[in-house]
């Protein structure tokens, strides 16, 4: 019950139906761009590259997106990164049905939404707030790393697999293209909230420059911001590239088990989201956060270690049960302690420090695969990365969460 208060408010409804609708989508489009890039081109390089396409528009576009995102209306602003994705997603439907779809044009079509994901989710992050109360926001970010694991990892990839094998790539595109439009229509139908910056002087290079500041102030900010980037360039790319993969060409499974083994690990991400958001407040909330972290990380190894498909369903579940639950506590911390007119902004700072070396994960992992081998490439990313993870724990002044400035009275209780 504690997890239903945030959707009892119709907003915070309308957002997470439209967000629930899209996720689908967005499930069912992963099987169908691993298939389609194989198809087209059966070398890991393929896949690389749609994952270089999108990420690299994404990280250069975070930190305006960001502060657009404290500048403009925040509902606007997903609206219209929804209806240029639906775009997106819908021109490859249409080449697809054809058959006259190339690489260059999937590489593109992620391009266009790599770029309008970089406005959409610093976005999303900072309108969460400003539909809930203060003492509901780990219930509402449960309910996130609820249905995003729902649609995106469990029905979606489940679907998709069916999809793509009944009616090839196409038809899960076309799929793809309708959830992105009945989202924008459900945050049309939203009340419309003014941007949290409305009044304020000044020009979007100064408003980058406050949320550089407000953020290089902070070391349990910036030092989180910099593991994640160490830690995604080492298993990100090689997950979402090297995993399709080993099902298609090592295991010899069709879309329907690739599809299959993602829908396992969004079961792992459910349990993990509704025992976060029922979980007591922790005194020592980022070693919390990062020892999961470390556990999900880790579990990638399983990825190169497993030799059947139920290998690959039980690291999945380890995979994203443990990510889900450091997720739902990162986000209600950072929801908790950033001020809500910077929120936008230390957001986008997340998403694009975070991300920075994604296009380097995916550029690297067919080469290294192609020397070392797709399993060991997959157990070494996993190990290193979860190494890094603990060891960003020992980063001075990590775990002080006072703000800049402030002291603790000498009669103070400890």
């Amino acid at each position: 019950m504690g997890l239903s208060a945030p959707l009892r408010r119709r907003d915070f409804r309308l957002l997470w139906t439209g967000m629930a609708v899209s996720l689908l989508g967005d499930g069912v489009f992963l099987v169908a761009v691993a298939w389609q890039a194989y198809a087209l081109a059966n070398r890991p390089s393929a896949l690389a590259y749609v994952g270089l396409a999108a990420s690299l528009p994404q990280v250069a576009l975070l930190l305006l997106g960001g502060a657009v995102a404290d500048r403009l209306p925040r509902r606007g602003v997903l609206l219209w990164a929804d209806l240029a994705r639906a775009m997106a997603v819908g021109m490859l439907a249409v080449l697809a049905v054809n058959r006259s779809l190339q690489l260059w044009e999937l590489y593109a079509a992620s391009a266009i939404i790599g770029a309008a994901t970089a406005f959409a989710s610093p976005a999303l992050d900072a309108l969460v707030p400003q539909l809930v109360p203060r003492d509901e926001l780990a219930q509402a970010n449960a309910v996130d790393q609820f249905v995003r694991p729902t649609a995106l990892l469990l029905a979606g990839p489940a679907i998709g697999g069916f999809v793509v094998a009944l009616c090839h790539p196409a038809g899960a595109f076309a799929f793809d293209a309708v959830t992105f439009a009945l989202s924008a229509l459900c945050l049309a139908r939203m009340t419309r909230l003014p941007a949290v910056a409305t009044g304020r002087t000044g020009i979007l290079r100064r408003d980058l420059t406050e949320g550089l500041r407000y953020v290089s102030g902070r070391t349990w900010l910036w030092a989180t911001f910099a593991c994640a980037a160490v830690t995604y360039v080492l298993f990100i790319g090689p997950t979402q590239v090297l995993l399709p993969f080993v099902v298609r060409d090592e295991l010899h499974g069709g879309a329907s088990i690739y599809g299959a083994i993602l829908a396992i690990g969004g079961v792992g991400a459910l349990f993990g989201a509704v025992a976060a958001g029922r979980s007591r407040k922790s005194e020592h909330p980022l070693s919390v956060i990062y020892l999961w972290w470390a556990i999900a990380t880790l579990g990638v190894a399983g990825y190169g270690v497993a030799r059947h498909v139920w290998g690959l369903a039980l690291a999945a579940l380890v995979v994203n049960g443990a990510e889900a639950v450091g997720a739902v506590f990162w986000s209600t911390l950072k929801q908790r302690r950033v001020d809500n007119v910077m929120l936008g902004r230390v957001s986008s700072i997340d998403w694009c420090v975070s991300t920075a070396l994604l296009p380097l994960s995916y550029a690297i992992t067919a080469p290294i695969a192609q020397t070392l081998g797709a399993r060991t490439m997959l157990v070494a990313g996993g190990a290193l990365g979860a190494a890094v993870t603990l060891a960003f724990l020992l980063v001075p002044g990590l775990r002080d969460m006072r703000e800049p400035g402030r002291r603790v009275a000498a009669d103070a209780p400890a």
